[in-house]
């Protein structure tokens, strides 16, 4: 129970940190592509916050150096990716639908919530764990 109010605050961090930095981002650059520009931005922030959270108060998990802390952080990327498309399309879904930057943050962050929830089974599964790499590949190794 505790891992999970833990996992929801931080959840909570790197949602308010990715809209804040996507309300920043469209307050500097207001020219062409400024929303996708402010989403890759808030995308960006909020996936560092989360990711040094949870390897730290989450999983407890220890990297032996930078070559595996970037190695790890490019594993979390890559199961945050279904996650990310799930957040994207759900806030450009309230943006088309509603125009407003409200609904837009709204939708922003409904994406968020759902994809924090199957993001936090990924990593638990895939990234946060000792030999997580061979497990990746045997999946994507069935697959084909």
């Amino acid at each position: 129970m505790q891992t999970t109010l833990l996992y929801a605050l931080f959840a909570v961090i790197a949602i308010a940190v990715n809209i804040t930095s996507q309300d920043v981002a469209v307050r500097v650059y207001g020219g062409p592509f400024s929303l996708y520009i402010s989403i890759a931005a808030g995308t960006l922030t909020g996936l560092v916050v989360k990711y040094l959270l949870d390897k730290r108060y989450i999983f407890a998990y220890q990297t032996r150096g930078m070559v595996h802390e970037g190695a790890k952080f490019f594993l979390y990327t890559c199961m945050g990716l279904v996650t990310t498309m799930i957040f994207w399309g759900t806030e450009l879904s309230f943006e088309f639908l509603f125009h407003t930057r409200a609904m837009r943050y709204t939708g922003g962050l409904i994406g968020l919530v759902v994809g924090y929830i199957i993001k936090y089974r990924l990593d638990r599964h895939f990234v946060f764990v000792d030999g997580s790499a061979s497990r990746f590949r045997r999946i994507f190794d069935k697959a084909s």
